[in-house]
């Protein structure tokens, strides 16, 4: 690990096959102690809050699918890319269905089998994440 990437001990972050690091958390709970993130992929009905980095915002309703499909295909392969070199963290309102969800994708990206990234999530950064059928269904098709 370097200062420019997240400490794999704390809350949250999700270590990737490659060891790339991601921090998921909900919003709706205060901002973690430690370095803020680089960048960060905001997973939301609506837009967030300005923060002090860099972030992009996905319209992504609570319990539903991204609103644009192909956007979100693109960041995730952003965070996936920077997640390499920089604090990359990925969050919604809870931290659970949506951030489980993108981190699933992620975890894809990374090299695990679509149809494991579900449970490699769950077993990794929380056992509750990806809360829907379809959000299920949307990682056994990320490619």
């Amino acid at each position: 690990m370097t200062d420019t990437t997240w400490n794999p001990a704390d809350p949250g972050v999700l270590t990737l096959p490659s060891g790339r690091l991601v921090r998921g958390r909900g919003l709706r709970h205060p901002l973690p102690p430690g370095p803020e993130p680089a960048y960060a992929l905001y997973l939301l009905g609506r837009a967030p809050e300005p923060v002090g980095w860099e972030y992009r915002w996905l319209r992504w309703p609570d319990f539903r699918l991204p609103a644009d499909r192909a956007a979100t295909a693109d960041a995730l392969r952003t965070a996936w890319r920077r997640a390499a070199t920089e604090r990359v963290e990925v969050a919604c309102g809870g931290g659970r269905g949506r951030t489980g969800t993108a981190l699933a994708c992620l975890a894809v990206l990374d090299g695990v089998p679509a149809a494991e990234a579900v449970a490699y999530v769950r077993a990794h950064y929380a056992p509750r994440a990806v809360e829907t059928p379809w959000q299920r269904r949307y990682v056994a098709r990320f490619s």
